[in-house]
């Protein structure tokens, strides 16, 4: 993925520019030929008056949009030969939506039944009630169908519109233009895609995609006991989708076990609407419940199944406002507290009644530790206590009787099970689930009596029966309903993978016999129930990836597969891992030493992070063995998004657990009934003594060959045989029993890095050498990632253009010079290599072709080898290619050989040359990293990316999260850290980037603490893992000198007793060595840790030194311990700084959970739709933007549900877009979903949702919502201290947004404070000289003048004025306008002194002109708010548009031209909105980044 893409996702409103520059807006055109081909079936074109690009998205369909992304197909292995039918199953999208809707379970969406699929494949019906909801306890997805908007459906009608009409050639240029480069992109990703890229000469350019719906009609529901009521539908919907919504209904929602009957007929369930006869708006559809019904009508009464699904989904209902769940990280429930804050205030997208009347009444005065100068930093504020959450009681227990199963003569009589329920009113009762419904018995705690009890209540619901006997239970739970149907779907959605949090305040533990049951099953959900019994995941894996990809339909069915089953078998994977570790897992060699065994669980095959047999022995033993899985993860991730069909890798999670590393893998068919020896056919098993080759193989590799620029290379094997490889030499191809062709051993798919791999005799570069390398790191699995190798390749790419731009011009020159060609032998690194000009195809030379140009024509043609080149012209191409390291002469292509100073390969002496040339291509790569992507090292060079764009403040980590992404997008490993803050230190802005050198230096104290954590816990017994963690923790962070460690009171009871135990101890430590250690030890290793592993010096011996040497918060660096390690601590205030007792005790440690590393599958056609969408709305063309943005999101719905990272960054983007083009509310209702989204997927303290709370606060404002506006950024700003303290370059930003609006409510004195505030921190970051400290002067004097204090004003309007001036000149508009400001601030202070005098003189009599005091409009402050956060309104005429437009066209294709040599148009490529396209705006909207505000 290009960089911008990955910057794209983490600032979606910083659009870069680079995004233009990739060549992926070529695939513009794929779409559309794609989905040309999608017709209806009797290929018309279905329009209709909805758009499907702006759905109005009701919170209902919502819900069913996230039931249906959770419930997506998943083929079986046991269908066999009936997969066809099943795929033909699959056509209609929403079959297999329904095909698979939602489980019973709490754990539901994890599990994928297949009986279901078989059933429906079959044309059978697996029984109404099959799929109630399970959302974890947010029954949510009970009722989620798909609402035709977002649906699949929608994508099966497609049309094209010409939307962008022909006189905008500008955002057409954008789709054109192929240079060399460009082809290599666009060949990669047509591999990717694997179907051949649409040629971009073809037109149909300045079309778009437009998505149409089918019209929806409504229908009548009669249900028992309630109001017919009417429901919207479509007719792509199944019947089923109405189940789920009956089932989320605050009044139906306690049915489950239910059919639907039109006209007395029973409606199938897999039917859709529109093949049903007779249905039609206005239809009558009656739910009937199972008793009613004969078994030959096609419905049977309750089953044990049945009943057991209503049982879980009444406790689901009861537990729906419960947080429990999201605390303890189960079923992918996670927490928001944004309404909390916006008090529900935010419905009905935002168009509440307007409080301008009651300003007065607001209470703006934020707590005490909010204030900028607090020190204090209190915890408990993070989790504030929300009012839904103190839970209605409807019963006391509801659990399975211990009288299950019944005996058989009961079961004769129809019981099902039994349950025991405990009501409010203290009525202790036993119930019968029998096949007709519920119903009360005589049996008690001793007596078994199954007889019904009198009077006998036959119910049809458990809930039915309940209200009749508990009064509470019916209030409350009406109310629950009640409650629970207001909330946002966003807050109860699960999300596609688990969020841990590492607080959570004490809660008491309840009775919960689903939870218990869950618990001692190892099912996932509800496995017992699918033929075979547990998932074949491998086989889930590979069917998905199979699935057709011809067409955007297809494509997108097939992401929205395999995403599914990555999710689920991600869960899996981690929950068995944790089995593992805490000794539940049998392993398949118990007899070897604990460190060496292996587990199968679920499908799923686990090894621990130990050097088994010294199988890494020369590459760093056990240390190797720890990092060879997340090495190995990133292989397969980098393959997988290749995607090259016919190559296979293994489903692959890494989890950290209690101080281990366990890999889970899917499980090759056959694998384990053969040795290694035999089953491998390609690579080696012993690190390159054995080697063997394999033509398919071959073949395979070579497709990725380009795209992961991996060079096919010879090694020798043990007999001195020359054996071809495409890999590195530990990569392992193995044929399957089912045929299929998977690699495995992925992790050394990158080139190695040399800058931590010293070899002899090996002299590394320069650069290489002062900055101290190579150096011996801990093992020998150092890898360069792949954002640096593409880094690289683009770096080497713009030198081939400028080299041979060079020669040719310098030719060219010669040529004028002398008639005849002059040859001058220069070499070819000066490039001054002379040859001809390359004649145009009539003969006459064009003059006005640029060099770059040229080059690009010349090396088109070389490329095509279509003989018309001169020998001349080939020689500079090939000279040029020979001084990058090409590893073609006629072309530009780097690739890296992995197996270079891999121990053990040996190259045979045919390749030595090239051998030579790749080490060469591996020095300078790592000389790169140093010079450019960590900046320029020598004080003169130009300091490039990572701390230049700190500088810039284009990069704005807040924590060590982020800053660890942003060092990963520049391909900078995080054992570089060090370096990085050595050069921070070293950099003339040193004070500018003092937030990065703070970021920088708490990472650097986590993740060394991080480490000895690891080998510490290894010693630890289950039994003493709070007293340990909470030991571990006193010691690095407490003030208390020597805090001791309780063991745990068994721990010494007898000697024979530990022995037995040790055993299943992983580690070899004696179990309570950890309960010695002491904070000086500590500290010292973590100073050792830091100086060995990250080569920097820590100035520090205890936690209070670190502290006040690095002005680090300690809140801070328990939070991210806590993160890194998975420790989860009670929600308290802590005294760190206590010297007389220890900070934590044992009770404090709630939790330890696993810290997961996986692969995440993209939606790339959504994803190409984003960028296109940004790059639109760049360049000025904010309509065309918005329909793109809204299709991308479709698309992400459909491909991740709901709830994803992705999809928040849409959101974030489309309200922003919303706001530009004057619609406030809806950008209201955008950025709430997106804030509630990032704190449900990102974590509630994430620097992501910190900055989605202030969009929200200024769309908030913008709505006249200013009490809700300001609690918010209250919210943020405590969330900033919490997560890294008051000292960034953001706070100032969310001080001036503070300040403005307390200013905006006349909160004056308070306002000062945070603008005076961030005035300080502007100075500090961007320089006293800087535009940004102007604006910030300007906001302090509004405000003094407000308070009629004249004197302060002028003086920070002058500073203001100075700095305009200087840097902008007398007459720029800015200056202008700060010197007429100036001018009037004078005159009211003239004008005061004056009324002041005359106060003096007169005394009473004095005759006092009256004084204008401003309180400062709305708008006027909203203008300065759009101002500080980069949205800037500029009025235009009619010519200022049409020279803009020009200007975006004439930049536009400069860039094209310039585009291929990679060189970036500046930030001022500033784009303006199409007067014709908007005729009605009286101003164009510019958006600009914050940085250029």
């Amino acid at each position: 993925m290009p960089e911008a893409a990955q910057c794209a996702g983490l600032y979606p409103d910083i659009i870069p520019s680079e995004v233009v520059r990739t060549g992926s807006l070529q695939k513009d055109t794929k779409y559309i030929q794609d989905l040309s081909e999608t017709k209806d079936k009797e290929g018309t074109v279905t329009v209709c008056d909805k758009s499907g690009l702006r759905p109005s998205v009701d919170t209902a369909s919502l819900l069913r949009q996230a039931e249906a992304s959770h419930a997506v197909t998943v083929l079986p292995a046991d269908l066999g030969a009936g997969l066809g039918g099943l795929v033909d199953h699959a056509q209609s999208p929403e079959a297999c939506q329904s095909c698979m809707k939602l489980e019973a379970s709490g754990l539901a969406h994890r599990s994928c039944r297949r009986e279901e699929h078989v059933a429906a494949a079959d044309g059978g019906d697996p029984g109404p009630g099959a799929h109630p909801a399970g959302q974890g306890h947010g029954e949510g997805r009970a009722a989620m169908r798909l609402d035709t908007a977002l649906g699949l459906a929608s994508l099966a009608r497609v049309v094209i519109l010409s939307a962008v009409a022909p006189e905008h050639p500008s955002g057409v240029a954008l789709m054109n233009g192929s240079g060399p480069h460009d082809n290599l992109k666009g060949e990669k990703e047509a591999k990717q895609n694997g179907h051949e890229e649409a040629d971009p000469g073809e037109d149909g350019n300045d079309q778009e995609v437009i998505v149409i719906q089918d019209t929806g009609f409504a229908v009548k529901i009669c249900a028992p006991g309630i109001e017919p009521f009417s429901l919207q539908v479509s007719p792509q919907e199944m019947v089923q989708e109405i189940h789920q919504v009956l089932m989320d209904r605050e009044d139906t929602c306690h049915r489950t076990c239910f059919s639907l009957q039109l006209d007395g007929n029973v409606l199938d369930n897999f039917a859709e609407l529109k093949t049903i006869e007779g249905l039609q708006e206005g239809s009558l559809l009656k739910v009937v419940e199972g008793k009613f019904l004969q078994t030959w009508e096609g419905m049977k009464p309750y089953t044990v199944r049945e009943a057991r699904i209503h049982v879980r989904h009444i406790r689901d209902l009861l537990k729906s406002l419960d947080p429990s769940d999201a605390f303890n990280g189960v079923d992918c429930n996670s927490l928001s507290f944004l309404s909390v804050f916006t008090e529900g205030d935010l419905g009905d997208s935002g168009k509440r009644k307007k409080k301008g009347t009651e300003m007065e009444q607001i209470d703006c005065t934020p707590p005490e530790h909010i204030l900028p100068g607090s020190k204090e930093r209190p915890l408990c504020a993070l989790q504030p206590q929300n009012r839904d959450w103190k839970p209605l009681q409807c019963l006391k227990v509801l659990t399975m009787s211990g009288w299950n199963p019944p005996p058989g003569n009961r079961k004769m009589h129809g019981d099902l099970m039994y349950l025991y329920v405990i009501t409010v009113e203290d009525r202790h009762v036993s119930i019968t689930a029998s096949t007709r419904g519920f119903y009360l018995n005589q049996s008690t705690a001793y007596n078994f009596n199954p007889k019904p009890a009198n009077p006998s209540f036959l119910s049809h619901s458990l809930v039915e029966l309940l209200n009749q006997i508990s009064p509470t239970f019916k209030k409350n739970f009406s109310a629950l309903q009640k409650k629970r149907v207001q909330r946002h779907p966003f807050e109860r959605i699960a999300t596609p993978f688990q969020v841990y949090s590492w607080t959570a305040p004490q809660a008491e533990h309840a009775m919960d016999c689903v939870r218990a049951e869950d618990a001692y099953t190892s099912r996932l959900g509800y496995e017992e129930h699918i033929p075979g019994q547990t998932r074949d995941w491998n086989e889930e894996l590979q069917t998905t990836r199979e699935l057709p990809r011809k067409n955007l339909p297809e494509r997108l069915l097939r992401e929205r597969a395999i995403f599914k089953v990555h999710s689920d078998f991600t869960a899996a994977a981690t929950r068995g891992a944790m089995a593992v570790i805490d000794g539940n897992v049998m392993a398949i060699n118990p007899s070897e030493e604990t460190k060496m065994q292996m587990f199968i669980w679920n499908n799923i095959f686990f090894s621990l992070g130990f050097d088994v047999r010294d199988h890494y022995k020369d590459f760093g033993g056990d240390v190797a063995a720890y990092v060879a899985p997340t090495n190995d993860l990133n292989g397969v991730r980098t393959y997988n998004a290749v995607d090259v069909e016919g190559l296979y890798t293994l489903g692959t999670v890494v989890v950290d657990y209690r101080g281990y590393r366990v890999t889970a893998q899917s499980i090759i068919p056959g694998i384990l009934e053969r040795e290694q020896e035999q089953s491998v056919i390609y690579g080696s098993i012993d690190f390159g003594k054995t080697v063997v080759s394999h033509p398919k193989y071959l073949e395979l590799l070579e497709k990725t060959s380009r795209p992961l620029k991996i060079q096919k290379h010879k090694v020798l094997n043990d007999k001195n045989e020359e054996v071809e490889l495409c890999s590195s030499v530990e990569c392992k191809g193995i044929i399957g029993n089912d045929g299929r062709h998977y690699i495995l051993d992925l992790l050394r798919t990158f080139p190695p890095d040399l800058n931590f791999l010293p070899v002899e005799g090996e002299e590394m570069p320069e650069e290489c050498k002062k900055m101290g390398f190579p150096k011996q790191h801990r093992h020998k699995l150092c890898c360069l990632r792949q954002e640096l190798v593409d880094a690289f390749v683009e770096h080497r790419y713009l030198l081939f253009m400028k080299l041979a731009a060079l020669q040719l011009m310098q030719q060219k020159a010669n040529k004028q010079e002398s008639s005849g060609a002059l040859e001058n032998g220069a070499s070819p690194e000066n490039g001054a290599i002379d040859s001809e000009r390359p004649e145009s195809e009539d003969g006459k030379i064009d003059d006005n072709v640029t060099g770059l140009d040229q080059v690009k024509e010349l090396a088109e043609t070389i490329a095509s080898d279509d003989g018309t080149v001169d020998p001349k012209s080939r020689e500079a191409i090939r000279n040029a290619c020979k001084a990058v390291g090409s590893i073609s002469d006629t072309s530009f292509d780097i690739r890296f050989n992995p197996d270079i100073f891999s121990p053990g390969v040996r190259f045979p002496e045919s390749s030595k040359e090239e051998v030579q040339d790749q080490k060469q291509l591996l020095k300078d790569a790592a000389a790169f990293l140093l010079s450019c992507q960590i900046p320029g090292l020598q004080p003169k060079s130009v300091p490039t990316l990572q701390v230049k764009d700190c500088l810039d403040h284009t990069v704005l980590p807040m924590d060590g999260a982020t800053l660890a992404e942003a060092m990963h997008q520049r391909g900078i490993n995080m054992r570089y850290l060090g370096k990085v803050i050595n050069f921070i230190t070293k950099t003339p802005g040193r004070a500018q980037l003092d937030h990065i050198f703070k970021i920088g230096i708490s990472e650097l104290i986590t993740r060394s603490a991080k480490h000895i954590f690891k080998t510490y816990l290894q010693g630890v017994e289950l039994s003493g893992l709070s007293a340990a963690i909470s030991h571990f923790l006193n010691c690095f962070l407490s003030s208390f000198p020597n805090p001791i460690a309780h063991l745990p009171a068994d721990e010494l009871v007898s000697k024979k007793k530990n022995k037995k135990r040790k055993n299943r101890n992983l580690g070899n430590a004696d179990n309570t060595a950890w309960a010695s250690m002491t904070p000086q030890e500590l500290w010292k290793n973590i100073c050792s840790e830091a100086k060995n592993y990250f080569d920097f010096s820590l100035e520090c011996e205890n936690a209070d030194q670190a502290a006040e040497v690095y002005n680090l918060q300690k809140i801070t660096l328990l939070r991210e311990i806590s993160l890194k390690t998975g420790v989860q601590i009670l929600l308290k205030e802590y005294n760190f700084d206590n010297r007389h007792k220890p900070t934590f005790t044992e009770e404090d440690i709630l939790n330890i959970f696993p810290v997961v590393k996986h692969v995440n599958p993209k939606a790339s056609d959504a994803f190409h739709f984003f960028q296109s969408g940004q790059a639109k709305v760049q360049q000025g063309f904010l309509k065309e933007g918005c329909e793109l943005i809204n299709e991308a999101l479709n698309l992400f719905n459909n491909v991740y549900g709901a709830m994803h990272v992705e999809i928040c960054a849409c959101l974030r983007l489309l309200a922003r877009l919303n706001y530009i083009m004057g619609d406030y509310s809806e950008a209201l209702s955008n950025q709430q979903k997106a804030v509630l989204m990032s704190e449900r997927v990102l974590g509630i303290e994430h620097p992501n949702t910190i900055q989605e709370y202030m969009h929200l606060a200024l769309y908030c404002f913008a709505n006249s919502q200013l009490s809700t506006a300001l609690n918010l950024l209250y919210r943020a700003r405590y969330l900033m201290l919490l997560v890294f303290g008051e000292d960034h370059p953001e706070m100032a930003l969310l001080d001036n947004n503070i300040g403005l609006v307390l200013h905006g409510v006349m909160e004056y004195d308070l306002s000062l404070r945070f603008l005076e505030n961030a005035l300080a921190i502007s100075s500090k970051y961007h320089g006293s000289k800087s535009l940004k400290v102007a604006l910030s002067h300007h906001l302090v004097a509004r405000v003094y003048e407000s308070k009629a204090e004249f004197r302060s004003a002028l003086q920070h309007e002058k500073e203001g004025y100075t700095i305009y001036k200087n840097q902008l000149g007398e007459h720029h508009e800015k200056t202008k306008e700060s010197s007429e400001y100036l001018k009037y601030l004078t005159q009211q202070a003239v004008a005061l002194q004056r009324t002041m005098n005359e106060i003096y003189k007169n005394g009473s009599n004095a005759n006092i002109m009256p004084l204008k005091f401003t309180a400062p409009s709305m708008a006027s402050v909203l203008e300065q708010l759009n101002i500080i956060n980069g949205i800037l309104f500029i009025p235009l005429s009619q010519k200022d548009l049409e020279n803009l437009k020009a200007e975006v066209q004439r930049r536009q294709q400069l860039q094209e031209s310039m585009k291929t040599a990679g060189e970036q148009l500046e930030a001022e490529d500033k784009a303006v909105e199409e007067k014709e396209a908007e005729p009605s705006m009286p101003s164009a909207a510019v958006p600009l980044t914050q940085s250029s505000a």
